[in-house]
């Protein structure tokens, strides 16, 4: 697959957008590209939910996730960002397919997405941001398969993101009459 723009991949930390992100370094470094790895998300229960309750402090906290996971991504697929060849990451805050589509919005860039898991159900629940991607998608699109080692896993744990870890805060509280010291 030989092309000379730039090779756009789908993050999200799930092991089917690892095998994504290995398969696009690859690409990337034979075709001496650079890479541009998109991570986009959403505020939990989506933009509706945010609009109708604000919350700037949670909004950083959200945007802090999805920078750590777009990292994190590379430390577990690649053992950590290449530095044989030029990386840009991107965290997004927007659905996945349209972030993407729009990322890779040049003629000879190649988008590279995890292709999902197969089957009649799986095709009702997941895979809308391949099919998205490669219905909209401007440039061409590699879809990369699950690993095969995925197909062993329980159900409950396929799909599943590994989450940041978060330090620990005490705090202190003044003592009142109803909460004295013993």
């Amino acid at each position: 697959m030989s092309h000379s723009g730039r090779v756009v991949v789908g993050v999200s930390g799930t092991p089917t957008s690892l095998q994504a992100l290995r398969a696009a370094a690859a690409e990337a470094r034979r075709s001496r590209s650079q890479l541009v790895a998109v991570l986009a998300w959403t505020p939990p229960g989506g933009e509706i939910s945010y609009r109708r309750a604000p919350c700037p402090p949670l909004l950083r906290i959200w945007e802090d996730e999805a920078a750590w996971r777009l990292r994190n991504s590379f430390d577990e697929a690649l053992g950590g960002v290449p530095q044989d060849l030029p990386v840009e990451l991107v965290s997004i805050r927007a659905e996945a397919g349209s972030a993407l589509v729009h990322v890779a919005d040049r003629a000879d860039d190649l988008l590279v997405v995890g292709a999902g898991p197969r089957g009649g159900w799986s095709r009702l629940f997941h895979g809308s941001t391949t099919r998205y991607c490669v219905g909209h998608a401007r440039c061409r699109v590699l879809t990369v398969p699950a690993p095969e080692l995925l197909a062993a896993l329980p159900r409950g744990v396929r799909h599943r993101v590994p989450l940041a870890p978060r330090e620990l805060t005490t705090a202190v509280l003044p003592a009142t009459p109803d909460r004295a010291p013993h």
